[in-house]
């Protein structure tokens, strides 16, 4: 399934199956959204080849995140966040304050 792939990850799917000749098609995602958008094989004989596929692929791409996330990233705490960006969140803060005042004001007003 293909719901919440990243297009990236998507397209290198695609190829990989393509380039190792497992007969498969794409089924788009429904329009309401029940269902998603997924990658089925026309012969299930291929299905072990594809899993074991897929399954390298994704162990790669996860290995090459985490070796990136530990190059460059670092955990966004809201701490860390207010001390980066000390007014724009106290201006975020205001905003949401303001949301749930207006959003909440009409129940209290009908409570009185």
């Amino acid at each position: 399934m293909l719901g919440d792939v990243p297009e990236d990850e998507a397209e290198a799917i695609r190829e990989l199956l393509s380039e190792h000749a497992v007969d498969c098609y794409e089924v788009p995602a429904s329009f309401l959204g029940l269902s998603p958008a997924s990658i089925w094989l026309r012969d299930d004989k291929d299905y072990a080849r594809a899993r074991t596929l897929i399954d390298n692929y994704q162990a790669n791409r996860a290995a090459f995140a985490r070796s990136e996330y530990e190059r460059f990233g670092h955990e966004r705490t809201l701490l860390k966040n207010f001390r980066a960006h000390p007014f724009r969140f106290v201006f975020y803060l205001f905003l949401i304050s303001i949301v749930i005042y207006f959003s909440l004001s009409p129940f209290l007003i009908f409570g009185k």
